[in-house]
């Protein structure tokens, strides 16, 4: 798999019927080896040794209902008293960030009501604070370490 913008991690991995799996430590599984997969567990291991974020706060792959529509996120972080803290969209890294993704995004929180918001495909990394009063978002150079 591609080196990622990301600090170096070490992962577990399996090899089964010729698909190489990666393990998940949040959802406490080996899941196929894809390029968003890769970012994803990338992005998750950021938040938990970069960041801080607590294993138990961070929820990955969970479906949810936008306008009847079945979608599912890739990770959000919650906040100790059950509110989204954050979402962040994985993108594979052949995959070009652009408005239709940070739309994508944001459409996912006109549900979920997260304060802030990261985008990524691995090798680039947005990061956003939601403005709920003006319905916008500011653009940030990181997100915030996590604060108990």
């Amino acid at each position: 798999m591609q080196t990622l913008n990301f600090p170096k991690y070490s992962f577990r991995f399996k090899n089964k019927e010729n698909k190489l799996s990666i393990f998940d430590d949040i959802r406490k599984k080996f899941v196929v080896l894809q390029p968003e997969e890769w970012v994803r567990q990338h992005c998750v291991l950021y938040l938990i040794q970069e960041k801080n974020y607590p294993k138990s706060l961070i929820n990955v792959e969970k479906e949810l209902t936008i306008n009847n529509l079945k979608k599912r996120y890739d990770v959000v972080v919650f906040n100790s008293d059950g509110s989204i803290h954050l979402i962040v969209e994985c993108k594979a890294p052949t995959i070009t960030i652009n408005q239709d993704t940070f739309d994508q995004v944001a459409r996912y929180n006109l549900e979920l009501n997260a304060t802030y918001l990261m985008v990524t495909n691995g090798l680039n990394h947005y990061y956003c604070q939601m403005d709920f009063e003006n319905e916008r978002y500011q653009f940030l150079k990181d997100i915030p370490d996590y604060k108990s």
